[in-house]
């Protein structure tokens, strides 16, 4: 961090500090938010999610080479190879905004271009085959499909955009990356591959979407089907389902200590989430006993050190950015982004973009939560401009992201998500 940078951020926290009104009950509730989101992504998404991405973009930087990622994702490699590869990603990765990002940074620190790079950070988290198929049948068929083509189309026009605004920069970046030979290795080219296999299925099986669907039983005996939206350890927030088997619009927090049982809704997803520590530990195992027998010790202790480079840069940023995020969502609660985007004005479908750029979503999260607020009033278009824009960006990764490619790429990738999705949103809404 530069001196300057150093200078803004003590500014920053002194004026926060000086200035924050903290005998008001909404700014005290907003910095209690935040923590409890902080708790909630803590115990549920840190190890599960970001620390095995981390380890997977170490791998990249180490085991990979330079020339094999210019090959398939440089500026002078095959578009539709390139656009294809980084786009399908989202179809493997069912992965949240966050937790890409590590991924994101390896292949782009390794010469990727800006373009492909650009197109498998959206479609990481946005094309998710069980999202898609969760849109359509909560949301409706109409807006199932919409998200599909929409997330597909999105990743590779962002790609070629961003690839097209910066090629003058692009192009001195890649005059700058000097290819070093790549070292021979004692290895098959398939074991390395069997080896980024079992990782990625690993961080697959460790991410495995919870259903949330749960029954609760309280302490007095009385039952209530719900869908649990956070669990911390004093309290659990939920979405209770109606008699017509609807989910209810309101946000209900419950204390921990009136609860006698917490018991999942049993499902197929739900009976392989209930398991996927084992199925994990299975593929942590092999990709062990794969180092053990494959990989020197010079190699391993290269691959450790540049996942804790990756540590270092990028979790200090998540975890900032989803105590602001519960912060701002403390202070603007769910019904009121409700009703500034009824109906399908444009306003109201930049809005809605805007909002699900900032918002951070778990894995499927942004499902129940564009339900609730379809509930509250919602228009059909801006909650398809919602679900295009929320699962590829929030403010966590927005901060990573400014790290890895600087405040101008990084605005440009925002503006070019915030825009399609508003425009696209609008359409759809119009026609539907």
């Amino acid at each position: 961090m530069t001196e300057r940078k150093k200078f803004v951020w003590l500014i920053g926290i002194f004026l926060a500090a000086y200035f924050l009104p903290l005998g008001d009950p909404k700014v005290q509730n907003a910095i209690l938010e935040g923590f409890r989101l902080l708790q909630w992504y803590a115990i549920h998404h840190t190890l599960a999610c970001v620390v095995p991405a981390m380890f997977i973009a170490g791998a990249i930087s180490t085991f990979l080479s330079q020339a094999s990622v210019m090959r398939y994702l440089g500026p002078g490699s095959n578009r539709t190879l390139a656009y294809g590869v980084a786009s399908v990603a989202g179809m493997v990765l069912a992965v949240c905004s966050c937790s890409v990002l590590p991924m994101f940074a390896g292949i782009y620190s390794m010469g990727a271009g800006l373009g492909p790079a650009s197109a498998f950070l959206y479609s990481g988290p946005a094309i998710n085959v069980m999202a898609i198929f969760l849109s359509a049948r909560v949301l409706g068929l109409d807006l199932g499909l919409g998200r599909a083509v929409g997330a597909v189309v999105f990743a590779v026009v962002i790609g070629l955009l961003m690839a097209l605004v910066f090629r003058r920069s692009e192009q001195a970046r890649m005059k700058a990356v000097s290819i070093p030979d790549a070292p021979l290795s004692g290895r098959a080219f398939w074991k390395t591959g069997l080896y980024f296999l079992c990782m990625i299925l690993f961080l697959v099986f460790s991410d495995w979407y919870d259903t949330n669907d749960v029954t609760i039983t309280m302490n007095d005996g009385a039952t209530v089907s719900a869908k649990l939206r956070y669990d911390t350890r004093g309290a659990i927030d939920i979405q209770e389902y109606e008699p017509d088997g609807r989910l209810g619009a309101e946000l209900r927090r419950i204390d921990k200590s009136g609860i006698a049982m917490i018991e999942p809704i049993p499902s197929f997803t739900q009976s392989v989430h209930e398991v996927k520590w084992y199925l994990a530990g299975v593929m942590g195992i092999l990709v062990a006993l794969m180092v053990w027998r494959w990989f020197t010790l010079d190699e391993v202790r290269e691959w450790m050190e540049a996942t804790w480079d990756f540590g270092l840069m990028i979790v200090p940023l998540l975890f900032g950015g989803v105590f602001f995020t519960g912060i701002i969502g403390g202070l603007i609660p769910e019904q009121a982004v409700a009703s500034v985007v009824g109906g399908n004005s444009l306003p109201s479908n930049l809005f809605a973009s805007f909002v699900g750029m900032t918002w951070y979503f778990a894995t499927l999260t942004e499902i129940p939560i564009v339900e609730m607020l379809m509930r509250l009033g919602m228009g059909k278009g801006p909650a398809l401009s919602l679900l295009l824009a929320g699962p590829a960006l929030s403010l966590p990764s927005i901060l990573v992201i400014y790290k890895v490619i600087g405040w101008r790429k990084t605005l440009v990738f925002c503006l070019l998500t915030v825009l399609m999705s508003t425009l696209v949103g609008w359409l759809f809404g119009t026609l539907a």
